[in-house]
C-alpha cells in the first residue's frame, strides 16, 4: 500500500536542524510505509508555528536546543497540539536529564547513531500512546519511562490552577483556601515550573487544560 495514501499511517514531523538527518528520515520512512510525513523544521521556534496546524501523531525533536529549552517546547506543545507524542533524539544525554525529558512528558528517547530501523520502531510506539526507550536503556530509566507523563501536581497545586483560571489573584485564593498569600505565591512557583507555565496568564489561559489528564485518572499524584 503506498504510504502517502494510507489512512491508517501514523502522521510524522521532524524538527531538526540537519537537513541531511531529515532527509534520511524521510527517505526511510517513505519506504518502511506505515507513515505519512507531514513536514520538519529546522528550530523549535520554526516547529511551534506549523505544528498547531498540523497536529501530527508523533515529533522527532533533536536535542540541538538543549534541554532546558526541550522541556519548554514539551510544555508549549501541550497547548499546540495535545495529542502530538514526542521522541527525543539525542547524541548523548546523562541519564538523570532523559529521566527529566520523561518527567516533562517525552514519550520516547533514541540515539542518533541507533539504526533507521529502530528510530521507525520508536516512531510507531510512541505514535501508539507507548513509550519508547532502546534495549541499552538502565531498568532505572525504563523505570522512569513507564510512568505517567503528566505534570505531577498535588492537590492544592491543582486547587490553586483553578482557582488562577477562574480570575482569582493571590489575596483572593488565599482567602478562599485559608493559607497566605505568600504560601499561595510558592504554590504557583512550584506549578510554573512543573508545567512550563510562564506567567499567570498562561497558566489562567490553559489551566483546564493542564487539570484534564489528572481529572480522568490518569495523573501521578503527590500527596499535599
Amino acid at each position: 500500500m503506498d504510504w502517502e495514501t494510507d489512512m491508517n499511517a501514523h502522521t510524522v514531523f521532524v524538527c531538526d536542524a540537519e537537513p541531511a538527518a531529515v532527509a534520511g528520515v524521510q527517505g526511510y520512512l517513505e519506504s518502511a510505509g506505515g507513515f505519512e510525513w507531514l513536514g520538519s523544521a529546522n528550530s523549535v521556534s520554526a516547529a511551534s508555528a506549523r505544528l498547531e496546524e498540523a497536529r501530527p501523531a508523533v515529533l522527532l525533536l533533536d536535542h540541538a536546543s538543549g534541554l532546558r529549552n526541550t522541556i519548554q517546547f514539551l510544555s508549549e506543545l501541550r497547548f499546540l497540539s495535545a495529542k502530538t507524542h514526542c521522541v527525543l533524539w539525542i547524541r548523548d544525554l546523562p541519564e538523570s536529564e532523559q529521566v527529566r525529558a520523561f518527567q516533562s512528558g517525552m514519550k520516547g528517547i533514541v540515539r542518533r547513531v541507533a539504526p533507521l530501523a529502530v528510530l521507525a520502531d520508536a516512531l510507531r510506539q510512541v505514535a501508539n500512546g507507548e513509550t519508547f526507550l532502546e534495549e541499552s536503556a538502565s531498568p532505572s530509566l525504563r523505570q522512569w519511562a513507564t510512568r505517567r507523563n503528566v505534570p505531577r501536581l498535588t492537590p492544592r497545586e491543582r486547587e490553586i490552577i483553578g482557582l488562577v483560571s477562574h480570575g482569582l489573584k493571590n489575596r483572593e485564593i488565599a482567602e478562599r483556601l485559608a493559607i497566605t498569600p505568600g504560601t499561595v505565591k510558592v504554590h504557583l512557583m512550584h506549578v510554573f515550573e512543573k508545567t512550563g507555565a510562564r506567567d499567570r496568564y498562561e497558566l489562567a489561559v490553559h489551566g483546564d487544560r493542564l487539570l484534564e489528564p489528572i481529572e480522568s485518572g490518569t495523573g501521578v499524584l503527590q500527596s499535599a
